[in-house]
């Protein structure tokens, strides 16, 4: 199977843009060859041929917008639609101006012609269905301005309005697939990369921290507490190698689910959705530190093997996260009598984080009922 090209996956409408191009230009020559044709029929001949040159220019500088020609014009596209927009109405506003009487009220074309459309869809290659509208009805509304009998351009706006819808939609159909083309591309280079590193340290690092936990087992004492850390970062270093990180994407995103399962260890369980759960990577490092905190009180208030879980869920407008442990629980009191007397791990490191992110976070605990913390975060506060 032959990978995919950078272009389909980081500019997967970069041919689209080469085909409005070639519309552009070739719809260019037709309306100059109309307007050359009939030159003397209009008022203002030299207006016409000044208008021509307009367009003949404004093809040229477009072209270099929309196929990144220009230094940064990649990521100005849009903007560079627009301006197409304005420009274009520019052009079918010269028509009273330049037609005479009797073109005007015959419905003689507007200025540019078939060269106009061009505009509305740059406006949906950039922005999708809504700018492929949007540029269609301001054409529209230009076409009805310009022209002296409304009722002959119906079939004109609605081609126009279909175009614009349709081409919209198979911008955002081709951007939502290079999305999902991008994260297979990913899943499966780490994926590779993982299985190249298992085979790697399978023979060597993984056996000897493995041998060190058991033999640590065996002789008891300071070797034991060795062996549990052997332990931890033998089954830190499996967890990394079946699942992966979570790496930042282009975007400025990460998958929350990795980060979690990344906690887990030989005492600490962690269920998360198989799919994945982008937030902005700043959000997840918080979620995660969270968390973290939490299993650091379980290790230290209830003891280092004690069995605790970590479970993710997605609540539709949010994500939650829940931390428990069955240990014998937060005395009443226990967490405001340490925020008095200045130990703020909890109320900073836990509540100052999440209240930072607009979130919320609640603890359900009890003598003899372990201790439940609930972290709640809505997607829309951050920014997801």
């Amino acid at each position: 199977m032959t990978p995919p090209s950078a272009t389909e996956t980081e500019q997967p409408l970069a041919p689209l843009w080469r085909g409005l191009l070639v519309y552009r230009v070739l719809t260019l020559l037709s309306a100059a060859a109309v307007v050359l044709y009939s030159l003397n029929a209009y008022a203002v001949p030299a207006g016409a041929v000044a208008v021509l040159a307009v367009m003949v220019a404004w093809t040229v500088a477009t072209g270099y917008g929309y196929l990144g020609g220009l230094p940064g014009a990649t990521d100005r596209r849009g903007h560079v639609a627009i301006a197409d927009v304005v420009v274009t109405v520019g052009v079918m506003a010269t028509t009273p101006l330049v037609q005479t009487p009797a073109q005007f009220a015959a419905d003689a074309p507007v200025m540019g012609s078939i060269w106009t459309p061009g505009a509305a869809l740059a406006c949906a290659l950039a922005y999708g269905v809504r700018g492929g509208l949007a540029g269609a009805l301001a054409l529209s509304a230009a076409l009805l301005a310009f022209q002296a009998h409304w009722r002959a351009e119906v079939g004109d706006i609605q081609l126009l309005l279909l175009v614009g819808v349709t081409i919209g939609f198979a911008s955002t159909v081709l951007r939502r697939s290079a999305e999902r083309l991008r994260h297979a591309v990913a899943a499966e280079a780490g994926m590779r990369e993982r299985e190249r590193l298992a085979r790697a340290v399978h023979d060597g690092v993984l056996q000897v921290l493995g041998y060190v936990r058991r033999r640590g087992a065996e002789l008891g004492g300071a070797a034991a507490e060795l062996g549990v850390l052997a332990g931890e970062q033998e089954f830190a270093l499996r967890t990394l190698l079946t699942t992966g990180a979570a790496p930042v994407d282009v975007h400025g995103r990460r998958d929350l689910a990795a980060a979690l399962r990344m906690l887990a260890s030989e005492y600490v369980s962690v269920s998360t959705p198989a799919h994945r759960v982008e937030l902005p990577a700043h959000v997840v490092d918080e979620l995660v530190a969270v968390a973290g905190a939490a299993l650091t009180n379980v290790a230290e208030h209830v003891g280092p093997d004690a069995p605790a879980w970590v479970l993710l869920e997605e609540t539709g407008d949010g994500v939650e996260i829940c931390v428990r442990d069955e240990g014998p629980g937060i005395p009443d009191g226990r967490l405001a009598t340490a925020e008095a007397e200045g130990r703020l791990g909890v109320a900073r490191s836990m509540r100052g984080r999440v209240h930072d992110l607009g979130g919320t976070i609640s603890c359900d605990t009890g003598p003899g009922r372990g201790t439940d913390w609930t972290i709640s975060v809505l997607k829309r506060e951050v920014g997801a």
